[in-house]
């Protein structure tokens, strides 16, 4: 929860991914953020203690572990966005991944998604990520994947997904590799 409050603005921070918004304090109350929650599209409490999650996150829906196809969190770290996959991504559950990578998107920078909770991608999922790694690449940023799982790797070896964009075995391995790449400039939020 980050919500800055000075003698006339009011700035909220999205607990999940990080994305900002700002407007006028309200005069009576200076807990009440409920005004700037409302008129964005935000979702949670009206009170500066949160939490709050900006209009994107809020469409995703509650982040729950091990829900099918479910995206468990999306976080903005500096010129990197890290989209965090659990369950299975199939035809039912790709509209949440699409949702959450166009997040990613307009955050700027480079993506990063986490399918290390993932066992299964359908195509309609192998459709998102090159959409996104296109999207990415006019922005000048790029687009990475981890995973574990053998399938889905094999999955992208067959489809030679893997020589279109990168494909690490873990997290830290692959934010190492797109922070020290500088994303193009106006990328980064």
């Amino acid at each position: 929860m980050a919500v800055v409050l000075d003698d006339h603005l009011v700035t909220l921070t999205c607990d999940n991914c990080g994305d900002t918004v700002a407007g006028p304090r309200t005069p009576s109350d200076a807990e009440v953020v409920w005004p700037l929650v409302s008129e964005h599209g935000w979702s949670g409490s009206p009170l500066a203690d949160g939490p709050h999650r900006c209009g994107h996150c809020t469409q995703l829906g509650p982040a729950a572990a091990g829900a099918p196809g479910g995206i468990l969190g999306i976080e903005h770290l500096g010129a990197v966005t890290v989209v965090t996959v659990a369950g299975d991504v199939d035809l039912d559950t790709g509209e949440t991944l699409g949702m959450a990578l166009g997040h990613a998107a307009d955050m700027g920078g480079h993506v990063l998604v986490d399918l290390g909770r993932t066992d299964l991608l359908d195509s309609t999922a192998l459709g998102l990520l090159v959409r996104a790694h296109r999207g990415a690449a006019e922005r000048g940023a790029l687009l990475c994947v981890v995973s574990t799982s053998p399938l889905i790797r094999q999955v992208l070896q067959v489809t030679r997904l893997d020589e279109v964009f990168p494909v690490a075995d873990n997290r830290a391995d692959a934010l190492a590799r797109l922070q020290s790449r500088p994303a193009a400039a106006g990328t980064s939020q």
